[in-house]
């Protein structure tokens, strides 16, 4: 690793813009490129996986579809959710995707430990959960042995819309925020741990 990631702080931005920035630097990189993460909160938005399935979109109504590269299938993104964008070079961190995916579900499990929350990964269904309710979705694409799009982490956010959706393709799965199980909605706080422990696991590689 080059002196671990710089970071960017996006505020909110739309999701398609972000998109095609990533998809620029990652074609644009060296193996000298430093690596990044960039956090963002997105407008109202749902997206659907490479192979996802359009019929997990339920009714979608005035929030706007779009089909992304990464893998899953369809989750939620809008004001009140902490995204991270990791732009890494796996090969240079001697990390394969499963130890990416493990890193990223990790430290979203120790940020929420921080708060009192005991959360969870899950091996049949990448992502992070409280009791049974996804608080943080995952996906991921792979180029040239570099990933971009991330995780996204529920903060402080209207939930209503995941009811339109099935969540990551599971039909009626419960998806909570960090305010509703423990209270804590500053986002630029969570921002500020969430990065402090994606230092530390992927460190850990």
């Amino acid at each position: 690793m080059i002196d671990g990631f710089a970071v960017r702080v996006l505020g909110q931005r739309p999701l398609p813009a972000v998109w095609e920035e990533m998809k620029r630097f990652t074609a644009g990189r060296s193996r000298e490129t430093r690596d990044e993460v960039w956090f963002v909160e997105h407008p109202a938005i749902y997206t659907l996986g490479l192979n996802g399935n359009a019929a997990h979109v339920l009714d979608a109504g005035d929030i706007p579809v779009l089909k992304v590269d990464r893998g899953g299938q369809v989750t939620y993104h809008g004001p009140g959710q902490l995204v991270a964008y990791t732009l890494l070079d796996l090969a240079r961190l001697k990390l394969g995707i499963r130890g990416l995916v493990e890193a990223l579900e990790r430290a979203v499990v120790d940020t929420a430990a921080e708060y009192g929350v005991e959360a969870q990964g899950r091996r049949d269904a990448p992502g992070v959960y409280v009791d049974g309710c996804k608080l943080a979705a995952l996906g991921l694409k792979i180029s040239r042995q570099c990933s971009y799009h991330g995780i996204a982490l529920n903060v402080n956010m209207n939930l209503e819309p995941y009811s339109r959706i099935n969540p990551c393709g599971f039909e009626a799965l419960p998806v909570t925020d960090l305010r509703s199980v423990c209270g804590v909605g500053d986002i630029e706080r969570v921002r500020g741990d969430l990065e402090r422990n994606l230092r530390v696991r992927l460190r850990e590689g």
